[in-house]
């Protein structure tokens, strides 16, 4: 496998690939002293508002709090994968005895043959320029036709046509029209680090957590249990995918490596080993839904209640009564039939009416009393119709938070990464409301397209969290460039409402863990975590550098369970078996059954899909006395070797050995 990039993506990747599939990685990266850093604008005054909560709770709970005790090793880092991937001077030393590092400004044609492309299996091209990784793309597809090729590309649809072309060029260099003929792949995937970390960060805000595995639009999430008591039972979820290790508990998770024995976690136990199992807690799959109110049917008219405001439907409203009241009073004093009295009184109102010269006193009373009406009737309709304007101006701009809004999600930022997760949540039908400082933002354009309120402002300011309803939210999303911006917005957030459930998006490792645990520490009840959009996004990268059948993965203490979708067809150890005789345990597990076509796999999911069981094409209570036939398609959970088994990938051993 060979790795090129710029950022931390692309060495989050190599670890992942090294760490986790325990590949052979060739990283290409520019020299350390031409990485470009994050900007770190304000992150003295984040500090110092860091140090200000650290130094509270230190004379609050002394020396004897343990509320940081689900750490930074549960909250999803994959093990192996090396948690301080972030810097920019120490990642290219970081591991240099597994991975194979080259140093270059860019991936040249030289620098591809030196890293062995004409060799290797697969490439990814993960530089933040989707120019310098298109070029590189071309050059590497011509130096190798069967290379699988990852790119990363922001474009959505400049990546279909790059795909396309890329597949087209393997397909006629192989003499044929399948790239994956004569054995090989040679497929081509374009990705975006927006679109791969935004599930995960969507799916933070409903599940609490990275640890889950999205597909066919469900969310599946491995949920730690504690040891059932003596007289209970333990709730097996979907399915039981992990028995935890024996040893002492710790809420870390810095336990249980691969070499303990039968004293380590035990992936995929049988239904024997989870009855014998006394005294351990077990990792369960269970399905995730949104507990919040449900996002309101889309309107494709203006409602009437927000053309007008409060004090001016009070105005029209005592306007009508006048006229009613001269309607009245005329039928009293001309004994007209009221329909003729309420036409004459109309036709003072809006002086059209023959002077009532000769008419009794008191008519002619009535007529000035509705004329001086009609004068007042000039200006409420004036305002009336400008006011109208401008709500269908500003409904077809941007919303505004309803005001009895309650269980939303508060979302800080709609860039490049902002965009996507409000789009993957009004998939889920989520109702969110969005926070922007830049009135040209990228995604206000999607915001409005899609109906989602936006409130505009500094969110440091105050009043503007306020404004987007936080103190009534579900969770926060701060996902802002700054992570000055992020802390302080959660900060103030949490003193608001300490129990709020909170997602940062921040870049530097260091300085998120230490943000991380200090807030569970100050609030040990309320679900806090801190995200890197490169280590959100690296499992999707590797899942398609290893030929688009990795879904996902999910730590076990030390050790990692895969999701993938495999054709039955080819492997005799499920074909013909049934669901109960294709298990092996602490190897694989088939979890679910894909009954869409083939080219229907990962695509957008249907938003109106709320099944727990079954959800476009997938089969999750599956019998065990069900027949694999050969042109089924599963999901099934597998450890590495046991994936790397079935799928009949040699071993390899890490280099040098």
């Amino acid at each position: 496998m060979v790795v090129c990039g710029d950022d931390g993506l692309a060495h989050r990747l190599a670890a992942e690939l090294r760490g986790v599939y325990d590949e052979q990685v060739t990283l290409v990266v520019p020299p350390s002293q031409r990485l470009a850093r994050q900007p770190v604008v304000g992150r003295a005054r984040a500090s110092g508002l860091l140090d200000r909560v650290s130094a509270a709770v230190t004379r609050a709970a002394g020396n004897g709090n343990g509320g940081n005790g689900h750490g930074s090793g549960a909250d999803g880092r994959v093990p192996g994968a090396g948690s301080r991937t972030t810097g920019a001077t120490s990642r290219t030393a970081g591991t240099p005895s597994d991975i194979t590092t080259l140093e270059a400004f860019e991936a040249s044609e030289a620098v591809l043959a030196e890293a062995g492309v004409e060799r290797a299996t697969a490439l990814a091209l993960v530089y933040d320029d989707d120019e310098t990784n298109i070029r590189a793309a071309l050059t590497a597809r011509r130096l190798n036709p069967r290379l699988r090729l990852v790119l990363r590309l922001y474009n959505r649809r400049l990546g279909q046509h790059i795909e396309a072309l890329l597949d087209q060029a393997a397909a006629l260099a192989s003499g044929g029209p399948d790239v994956e003929s004569e054995g090989f792949d040679a497929s081509t995937t374009v990705l975006s680090d927006a679109d791969t970390a935004a599930p995960a960060l969507a799916a933070t805000a409903v599940a609490g957590t990275t640890k889950v595995v999205q597909t066919d639009g469900l969310i599946l999430r491995a949920a730690e249990r504690p040891p059932p008591g003596p007289d209970q039972v333990a709730d097996p979820g979907l399915c039981t995918l992990a028995l935890l290790s024996a040893t002492t508990n710790d809420p870390a998770g810095a336990y249980g490596p691969e070499g303990s024995g039968e004293q380590g976690p035990q992936l995929l136990p049988d239904e024997r080993a989870v009855a014998a199992a006394t005294g351990r807690g077990t990792i369960v799959l269970e399905t995730v839904s949104y507990a919040g109110p449900a996002l309101p049917a889309g309107r494709s008219v203006v409602p009437l209640a927000s053309l007008l405001s409060r004090r001016l439907r009070w105005s029209v409203a005592g306007v009508v009564g006048c006229v009613v009241a001269l309607a009245v009073a005329s039928m009293a004093v001309t004994g007209e039939p009221p329909l003729q009295a309420t036409y004459l009184t109309l036709l003072d109102l809006f002086a059209i009416n023959n002077p009532a010269i000769g008419e009794p006193l008191g008519r002619q009373i009535l007529q000035l009393l509705s004329g001086l009406m009609g004068l007042l009737l000039l200006p409420v309709l004036l305002a009336a119709v400008l006011e109208a304007l401008g709500t269908f101006r500003s409904g077809s701009a941007l919303r505004k938070p309803a005001r009895g809004l309650s269980g939303h999600v508060v979302l800080l930022g709609v860039g490049k990464i902002g965009t996507r997760v409000m789009t993957r949540l009004r998939e889920l039908r989520i109702p969110v409301v969005c926070v922007e400082g830049d009135p040209e933002a990228r995604g206000l354009a999607t915001a409005r397209r899609l109906g989602v309120p936006v409130v505009l402002g500094d969110v440091t300011q105050e009043g503007v969290l306020e404004a987007a309803k936080i103190h009534r939210a579900h969770a926060l999303l701060a996902l802002t460039s700054a992570d000055t911006t992020n802390l302080e917005a959660v900060l103030y957030a949490r003193s608001v409402r300490p129990d709020l459930q909170v997602v940062l998006r921040l870049y530097d490792d260091d300085f998120a863990t230490a943000v991380y645990r200090t807030l569970r520490v100050a609030y040990p009840h309320a679900v806090t975590r801190s995200r890197s959009v490169s280590h959100l996004a690296a499992p999707a990268f590797a899942g398609a550098m290893l030929g688009r059948q990795i879904l996902g993965a999910i730590p076990v203490e030390r050790r990692v369970l895969l999701f993938a979708s495999v054709d039955v067809g080819g492997h005799p150890q499920l074909e013909g078996q049934t669901v109960a005789e294709a298990f092996r345990a602490g190897a694989w597990r088939v979890l679910a059954l894909d009954t869409a076509a083939p080219d229907e796999w990962n695509q957008t999911p249907d938003p109106e899909t709320d099944s727990p069981t079954q959800a476009s094409g997938l089969v999750w209570d599956l019998p065990a006395t069900y027949v694999l036939r050969p042109e089924d398609r599963v999901v099934l959970a597998a450890t590495r070797r046991g994936l790397a088994e079935l799928l009949g990938r040699r071993h390899r051993e890490p280099a040098g050995a």
